[in-house]
């Protein structure tokens, strides 16, 4: 018997600033994903845009870029690069067209309007996110109809969010493929940490952006009550200048126990990962937060706010606190602080539910029963 050759197809991606590198959940997601769709024999083009991208060549890891140029600032810049993508993509005549987040899928009637098949990724209720005014929060929850009703296939990235999608839109042709994450070794270099006057095991660490929904407020005042000799590391940065993120940078700046690095990558990122003592994530608002895959990847002991996208993550309840409760976060960080952990607890949970192969196994699996091949 012959076994037939499987059909290589063209997969054209927007939705995202860009990577490699780039901050933002989004990003680091398609980082991952899209290599190794390309791995797999495919042709991937990724639309980025250019005023993020940092990456000045035209191929990376197998991915060809396409860069356009659009405004930086937060109420139209989706929107018109994403435009711009589309049309991009229609030259490029792929198999099809994966748009990123429900900002993005507001143009995905354009894309079935143009002939092209339509696949989109739902990585959150953006819409609950406090920097969005009445206007841009109803233009999200637009986007989030639109993707329903006129994507071919709509990827969610947990079950919580494909009960939403069911229960206000009645959309059905939702696939669960969650975020992933790849596991790695823990590295013992402290060149890192010995510049940022940390010590291993002595430091609390969080890895979020700058904004009012990471709730860093919240872990900032429950620091208060930490352990003396203990420090906080808040690894991030936020897309765009804020009185909120000034607000941070001048607390840590008044308070010798916080230190805001800003945005960690490589080795250094390893580095804190690897000798922290707690990871936590306060957050208000999250899809299925990539930086808790990667803390558990490191063996680390977590501490979560309890919304919905954190619980989705399945750590045991103790390792939860009520969102917006400081003096809970106090308490529990507190208890977890003064007790041993075992290593690599969760390590089994992050390689056999998020493992990257297996969803851009799972990814190409959608492509091909949209594409028809």
């Amino acid at each position: 018997m012959v076994r037939q050759q499987r059909v290589s197809m063209k997969i054209f991606v927007t939705g995202l600033r860009g990577f490699p590198d780039v901050p933002g959940g989004v990003e680091r997601h398609c980082e991952e994903l899209y290599p190794r769709i390309a791995a797999k024999g495919h042709e991937v083009v990724a639309a980025v845009r250019a005023p993020y991208q940092t990456y000045d060549g035209e191929r990376w890891r197998g991915v060809a870029f396409v860069s356009l140029d659009c405004p930086t600032s937060t109420r139209f810049e989706a929107i018109t690069h994403t435009f711009k993508a589309m049309l991009a993509a229609r030259r490029h005549k792929p198999d099809i067209v994966h748009i990123h987040a429900i900002g993005p899928s507001l143009l995905a009637p354009l894309g079935r309007f143009l002939g092209m098949r339509i696949v989109s990724t739902h990585h959150g209720h953006d819409y609950n996110r406090e920097k969005w005014g009445g206007f841009a929060k109803r233009m999200l929850k637009l986007g989030e109809w639109l993707g329903c009703k006129f994507s071919n296939r709509v990827i969610v990235i947990s079950e919580s969010i494909r009960n939403v999608l069911a229960e206000k839109h009645g959309c059905e042709r939702t696939t669960v493929i969650p975020n992933g994450v790849t596991v790695r070794a823990r590295v013992s270099t402290t060149d890192y940490l010995e510049r940022l006057g940390v010590e291993p095991g002595g430091y609390v660490l969080a890895v979020s952006r700058l904004v009012p929904e990471k709730g860093l407020h919240d872990l900032i005042e429950a620091f208060e009550h930490a352990p003396e000799g203990m420090k906080l590391v808040i690894a991030g940065d936020s897309d765009h200048d804020s009185e909120y993120k000034r607000k941070l940078v001048e607390t840590a700046e008044q308070n010798e126990r916080i230190i805001m690095p800003g945005y960690v990558r490589g080795n250094d990122l390893a580095e804190l990962y690897s000798h922290a003592r707690l990871f936590v994530l306060p957050s208000y608002h999250e899809g299925l937060p990539i930086v808790a895959l990667e803390a558990m990847s490191y063996g680390l002991p977590l501490l979560l706010s309890d919304i919905v996208p954190n619980k989705d993550v399945g750590l045991p309840e103790r390792h939860y606190y009520p969102v917006g409760d400081a003096d809970a976060l106090a308490t529990h960080m507190k208890r977890m602080l003064g007790e041993v952990h075992e290593e690599g607890a969760f390590e089994e949970m992050v390689r056999t539910k998020y493992d990257w192969d297996v969803i851009a196994g799972r990814t190409e699996q959608v492509y091909r029963e949209v594409a028809g091949v």
